[in-house]
């Protein structure tokens, strides 16, 4: 709390950040909902798709409205948190030109949208979704904007809520369309979830080394040995999970048919070791870039997929 004290005391004395242009007020709230965050909410078709129920029309006009509230949601906490942060993003060379902190969105605007949003995306989700929904997103909002105010600062629990809000989207989907949802997945997701949180954390602890005056407190206080035994625990769990999903009895293919459970557990193990080689390197500070953005990764994901969508078809 005390270095966000002196980032705050940094910003006053920087010079005023340049009023926002004419007409960019909507265009700097839609900056700060983070549109290049929004390919995590594609984790709502996680569920349906392991259930192998995601091919229905209506099931995917379930799914594109839970997408969309979901979206709404994390737009809500991205734009309280940048309102709350404003003061000491002024002090960081990258995050003051975030677009409240720059003066593009006022403070009180991004708290007024913000809160629209928060209350809007539940009720709207009670409307047209099964409760079970609408539950779900209130607590996401709870949890997360109780993340924004204090749990950030609490050791391990910043990682367990990040994770859990990855676990969250990933499981809203089954909860819309009613599914059951197994063991193995609930395992396998949520340790998927932490492997590539802890393993954030690492690279940014890796790459702020040395330097003076980070902005997320929190990384001087963990050593790069502990979120490194995080992110390698984590793998070995939800490799686990996925291997016991795999073999699990019931899990035989169909007479004639090649085992495709077994064979996606291939590809599985070869994008977490994959994606272990940038967390190693501390290259694993933005997720989406590293899975987008390394060709051999991405082709591993589409041959898991395919052998995936294989395992749990119905024909």
């Amino acid at each position: 709390m005390a270095d966000t004290a002196v980032l705050r005391q940094r910003a006053r004395e920087r010079p005023p950040a340049r009023p926002p242009r004419p007409g960019g007020l909507l265009t700097g709230l839609v900056r700060t909902a983070r549109p290049k965050q929004w390919v995590k909410n594609v984790l709502v078709v996680a569920a349906p798709a392991a259930a192998g129920e995601l091919l229905s029309r209506a099931a995917l006009t379930r799914i594109a409205l839970v997408f969309v509230l979901f979206t709404a949601c994390a737009a809500a906490v991205y734009l309280v948190n940048d309102a709350r942060d404003a003061d000491a993003d002024r002090a960081h060379p990258v995050k003051r030109h975030r677009p409240v902190a720059a003066g593009q969105v006022p403070v009180p605007v991004a708290y007024a949208v913000g809160g629209a949003l928060a209350l809007l995306a539940p009720a709207a989700a009670l409307w047209l979704c099964p409760p079970a929904v609408a539950a779900l997103l209130t607590a996401y909002l709870g949890m997360q904007l109780a993340y924004c105010v204090s749990l950030k600062h609490v050791l391990v629990v910043d990682l367990v809520v990040v994770s859990t809000g990855f676990l969250m989207r990933a499981t809203v989907g089954g909860l819309a369309l009613g599914i059951p949802l197994s063991r193995w997945f609930l395992i396998t997701t949520g340790f998927g979830a932490l492997f590539m949180v802890a393993a954030k954390r690492y690279s940014e602890a890796v790459q702020m080394a040395g330097r003076a005056g980070a902005t997320r407190a929190l990384l001087t206080e963990y050593t790069t040995g502990y979120l490194r035994f995080v992110w390698q625990l984590a793998a070995g769990v939800a490799v686990l999970g996925y291997c016991l999903w795999a073999l699990e009895e019931g899990g035989a293919p169909h007479p004639g048919l090649l085992p495709w459970r077994q064979l996606s557990v291939v590809a599985f193990i070869l994008a977490v070791l994959r994606y272990a080689v940038f967390a190693d390197r501390g290259t694993a500070g933005e997720p989406e870039d590293v899975v987008l953005r390394d060709r051999a990764l991405t082709l591993i994901g589409v041959v898991w997929a395919a052998l995936y969508a294989a395992a749990v078809s119905p024909w």
